[in-house]
């Protein structure tokens, strides 16, 4: 039986099946010992939730579907593992790319300022006469450094939080992060504005400080 049907346009979805088919997909990603922790099952349905746009239960935990999500957790608890498999029990068009911090703060190396552009204004499927934002997540928020390209320093990450705010209110450019910083560490390394405009644009959803690492 499928994990979710659809009827009258609406997507009716199984959560225990949904959470076998996450587990499954798991497994072929990382490996056989793969598995959903109980513990953890109260951030797994607000994700749960907000993913499948169910409008009851999200506001009852307090996401606001018009957000985009961002993770706050200690090493290893799952942050990166849940953003990549709960959008898996989606269609293919409500899928997103999964990009690191490091990654683009390398580009930015090679590329230069047009880094900052390629994840915010060019962040939408351009068709004639429409646009449609791409969702992205910044994985590991925090990882990167300050980059110097041909000797200009830029807190490129900060840049790209930025340019896609301006986005997220003209044009509801949505974005998710994931991170291992608190809010005091976020502040310190991209400043007061980034420090705003991300509670601004996302729900905070934070791990327990106890939570356990799963890598090992």
């Amino acid at each position: 039986m499928p994990h979710y049907h659809i009827q009258d346009n609406t997507i009716y979805y199984d959560f225990k099946r949904s959470l076998d088919l996450i587990t499954r997909n798991g497994q072929t990603l990382y490996g056989s010992h793969f598995h959903l922790y109980e513990e953890d099952m109260p951030i797994i349905k607000k994700l749960f939730a907000y993913f499948i746009q169910d409008q009851q239960v999200a506001g009852q935990e307090g996401i606001n579907l018009r957000k985009g999500i961002l993770m706050i957790g200690p090493v290893g608890c799952g942050k990166t593992a849940l953003m990549k498999l709960l959008p898996s029990i989606l269609p293919a068009y409500q899928r997103f790319a999964i990009k690191a911090c490091r990654d683009i703060s390398f580009e930015f190396q090679k590329d230069g300022y047009e880094v900052i552009h390629r994840y915010s204004k060019h962040s939408f499927h351009i068709t004639p006469g429409h646009k449609t934002p791409k969702t992205i997540c910044l994985d590991d928020l925090g990882a990167e450094s300050n980059i110097k390209h041909f000797g200009s320093e830029c807190n490129v990450m900060a840049e790209v939080i930025l340019s896609r705010y301006d986005l997220f209110i003209s044009d509801r450019l949505i974005t998710h992060a994931t991170t291992n910083l608190n809010a005091k560490d976020i502040e310190k390394l991209y400043g007061q504005r980034v420090r705003s405009r991300l509670r601004e644009m996302m729900n905070v959803i934070i791990w327990p400080k106890d939570s356990l690492d799963k890598r090992r």
